[in-house]
């Protein structure tokens, strides 16, 4: 970063600009400076992700995913009343990192060669498997070689699962592609669409808020590691919530969190990845 670029932003910082959902773009400070200095962040969460993710019904956020961005602002100072919580969809993740409007974003978030040509990453801090979602009588679909002829494979706009599946398993798959996981699954008990595709954790996290009507196929393909991501190149930021997601890791509430947030779903909770 040049010292010009430093100038605009402090500049821009001193006019002003705030609101709640600026995120970094009220200046050019990278995350951990504005951590510091702001004592406040603006993170990307997925607001309708059971377990992961979601926006509760007073307002407040729950599941894995918070956890770790709340655990990751406390180590870089920010408590979790300094933080703006922004819904960040697949299709909207890139743009909101570029554009500023969020510091970073935690959600689920597969790192991926071509979204490292756009946005930088930390971590990862979990490790998911693309699996299919099913009715809970369904017989004849056990993977995703299966997904033959005119069976209908739902999954969100941005993310990779849909195309992976077309393109590896089951070239003949129709692919209906929506704005949120919950369209899918709302599709999925409409008997509108056959599957729905996506990482096993978020998947187990549906099939436990629909016991008797979903299931998970339970045949993982993938391995789908997530990442914080945030600005490209923002590399001392990078290394400080490398060392938060490791000392989460090893102080135990990784875990815990997982349990708490995931585990009722009866999902078997992981080893901790290594950071990368």
């Amino acid at each position: 970063m040049s010292a010009a670029v430093v100038a605009a932003g402090l500049a821009l910082t001193a006019c002003g600009g705030g609101g709640s959902d600026t995120g970094s773009g009220s200046g050019a400070k990278n995350v951990v400076a504005k951590a510091k200095n702001d004592k406040k962040l603006t993170i990307g969460i997925k607001f309708d992700q059971p377990g992961l993710g979601q926006k509760q019904s007073d307002g407040s956020y729950a599941g894995f995913d918070v956890d770790v961005a709340k655990y990751i602002a406390k180590e870089l100072g920010v408590e979790e009343s300094g933080i703006t919580w922004k819904e960040a969809q697949s299709a909207q993740r890139e743009d909101l990192i570029k554009k500023g409007e969020v510091d970073f974003i935690v959600a689920t978030y597969s790192i991926t060669d071509k979204r490292k040509n756009e946005v930088s990453f930390a971590g990862p801090y979990f490790i998911a498997h693309q699996d299919l979602l099913v009715q809970a009588d369904n017989t004849d679909i056990t993977g995703p070689e299966s997904l033959t002829g005119n069976k209908k494979l739902c999954s969100v706009k941005g993310s990779t699962p849909a195309q992976n599946v077309k393109e590896k398993y089951a070239k003949e798959v129709q692919l209906q592609e929506v704005g949120k996981y919950t369209d899918c699954v709302t599709s999925l008990l409409n008997k509108t669409v056959d599957a729905m595709t996506t990482d096993d954790v978020i998947l187990a996290g549906y099939a436990s808020q629909q016991p008797g009507k979903l299931k998970l196929v339970g045949k993982g393909f993938t391995d789908e590691k997530y990442g914080v991501g945030l600005k490209k190149d923002d590399n001392e930021s990078i290394t400080a919530i490398n060392n938060a997601i490791k000392k989460m890791q090893q102080d135990g509430a990784w875990k815990a969190a997982l349990e708490k947030n995931v585990g009722p779903s009866g999902y078997k909770i992981p080893e901790p990845p290594a950071i990368s």
